[in-house]
């Protein structure tokens, strides 16, 4: 998460607010656990008034939790209540928030019951508002951010429409890496010879060849030159590939400050240009006028109705991987640690307009989960990174490593889920519970959150362990501890004479042997998704196919939408670049045909 400097509001209350409450006028202050750490507020009364609301540096997600931060304090000042909503997507920034204010409201004396009741609203006479536009982009994630830049830089009209109160979608709090084929970041960090039939080949493989064949085509032959747009604009990368097992060729580079950075870079972009953005606003349906889109229909929170008329529709709503209802097989039972917002409602819009969906089944699982509550999960991707570049090893309940923790995320999942609660385990010294602890700030994992579950001593999830020794370790967490610390002797042995023999890890991730004399730690990992595969079948030029085959005219896709790209399992940094090429290159084809 990045860190702000202090957000300030100091909103005067509205006129027109009849309830008077009685306060012991000064400023108090207090401090909840949100989602990257504590979130410290200040709230300052007169007698008869809640004055100001002032939340000192914090580390909740740009765009997503310090929106909650601002739009609640504001809302809290402005009708002098304490009864308003949590920010859906941000939920436990909002309650660290509020929990902060009515503390602060009995400290002064307030009475907390009175200020929480809800208020009679006079009804709101719904309106209807219709706009007209060149191109409508529904969902503001970041191919439908990246499609708003690229097609109002090219002079199009844009609408953009995002049913949260944020721009971001899954693009704020994804893995942070991304493919990089054929561009100049590429070249420049070393490698020259990569080619589009190298990503496709690598791809191909990973997804079965249950692959889209069009997104793939567009996608290998557009990867490049987008991810260059993106650097121009002012995307960071890391000065360094990433290593994953199923990239043949290295091409994945990590964002730099992750994804949180790279959300916040795009929301700026969309801000300085000329995009018509609505939030709060959920489209509903894709306008058709003889078998072609027209435009959408949307509805605001307050029920207003827009009517948007478009030359071009451009679908860029992510996934449905938090509504249950389209989930199938292993997907039902597996940990979710995505948007709030991915439940499908692009997909549900382009099949009533008529379009061809396929691979609804899957999803993409990865190995690295925490439970922080039930059925969501957190990713220890980085964190495992961390762990893994010092002494790092993975085990089973019986103590015994049963993977090559470098190996393939597909691969680790395939021994995982056939565990007991599908549940392996980090088995870690000192110097690689510090390289997790490290690393994992980068997936929002706070040194707080990790002490609270050492805390917690394995009583309830998510399982983090900590034993003077290995064996007491294992015990705690219900390993066996013999076969643990014989493990860990065999993986020594390996490190020294640099040859697994068992999971061939690469000798340069077996640097360091695993110091035996404890502290020792244990973290548990299970399956975790949050990408959906199955979507629209798309042309080329990702316009939208319908049954027949045939391109529903003016109706495109981006994103996660069709992410059939991948078949049935997504490459490391597959999906970021995926949401990239879609938006650059898609907004490029809508512009070139409107234009001529």
């Amino acid at each position: 998460m990045m860190k702000l400097s202090k957000l300030s509001m100091a909103i005067c209350l509205c006129a027109g607010c009849s309830l008077s409450f009685a306060f012991e006028a000064g400023t108090f202050e207090a401090s909840y656990p949100g989602i990257g750490g504590m979130v410290p507020v200040k709230v300052t009364f007169s007698k008869d008034k809640i004055e100001k609301i002032e939340v000192d540096p914090n580390k909740e997600t740009v765009g997503i939790g310090q929106n909650a931060i601002a739009s609640i304090s504001s809302e809290v000042v402005k009708t002098q209540s304490l009864a308003v909503d949590n920010v859906t997507g941000a939920t436990v920034t909002s309650k660290a928030l509020l929990d902060g204010i009515k503390e602060c409201v009995q400290k002064a004396k307030g009475d907390v019951a009175q200020l929480t009741k809800k208020k009679n609203i006079a009804p709101v006479i719904a309106k209807t508002e219709t706009i007209n536009t060149d191109l409508v982009i529904v969902g503001g994630g970041a191919a439908g951010m990246i499609a708003a830049i690229n097609a109002a830089d090219q002079h199009l009209k844009v609408t953009l429409v995002e049913k949260m109160n944020f721009l971001g979608g899954a693009s704020a709090i994804c893995g942070g890496s991304v493919v990089t084929e054929g561009s100049q970041l590429q070249k420049d960090l070393g490698v020259k010879d990569d080619t589009p039939a190298k990503l496709a080949y690598d791809l191909l493989d990973n997804g079965h060849q249950k692959n889209d064949m069009n997104a793939l085509v567009f996608y290998v032959n557009n990867v490049g030159k987008s991810i260059d747009w993106a650097v121009a604009k002012g995307v960071k990368f890391e000065k360094d590939f990433s290593f994953r097992a199923e990239w043949r060729t290295s091409r994945m580079v990590p964002l730099k400050g992750g994804c949180p950075a790279f959300a916040e870079t795009l929301r700026e972009l969309v801000k300085n240009a000329k995009v018509n953005v609505l939030l709060s606003i959920k489209a509903e349906q894709v306008n058709m006028t003889d078998g072609s889109a027209t435009g959408i229909t949307a509805v605001g929170k307050n029920g207003t109705k827009y009517i948007i008329n478009a030359k071009a529709v451009l679908l860029a709503t992510g996934g449905y991987g938090y509504n249950k209802e389209m989930l199938k097989g292993s997907l039902k039972d597996a940990l979710y640690y995505g948007p709030v917002s991915s439940t499908g409602d692009g997909h549900k819009m382009a099949e009533n307009a008529g379009a061809a969906m396929q691979l609804m089944d899957y999803g993409k699982l990865y190995p690295q989960g925490i439970e922080v509550a039930p059925g969501i999960a957190k990713s220890t991707l980085q964190g495992n990174i961390g762990a893994y570049n010092q002494a790092g090893i993975m085990v089973d309940k019986n103590g015994n490593r049963v993977i090559n923790e470098k190996g393939s995320g597909k691969d680790m999942v395939a021994i995982q889920t056939k565990q007991p609660a599908s549940t392996l385990y980090l088995a870690l010294d000192q110097k690689s519970f510090d390289g997790f602890r490290d690393y994992a700030k980068k997936n929002g994992i706070s040194s707080e959150d990790i002490d609270k579950w050492l805390a917690q001593d394995g009583k309830k999830p998510p399982l983090f362990i900590k034993g003077n020794s290995i064996e007491e370790a294992a015990k705690k967490a219900g390993i066996n501890p013999k076969n643990l610390l014989d493990t860990v002797e065999k993986y020594n042995s390996y490190v020294v004479n640099k040859d697994d023999k068992d999971f061939h890890r690469p000798v340069k991730f077996m640097t360091k042997t695993i110091d035996v004399s404890g502290p020792f730690y244990i973290v548990e990992q299970k399956p975790r998704f949050a990408t959906t595969l199955g979507g629209v079948k798309v042309t080329t030029k990702m316009e939208v196919l319908d049954k027949n085959g045939k391109p529903i005219p003016n109706l495109y896709a981006a994103g996660e939408l069709a992410n059939s790209v991948h078949g049935d399992d997504s490459a490391p940094g597959a999906n970021v670049a995926w949401c990239i090429t879609t938006g650059k290159t898609v907004s490029d084809a809508i512009a070139n045909k409107l234009q001529n």
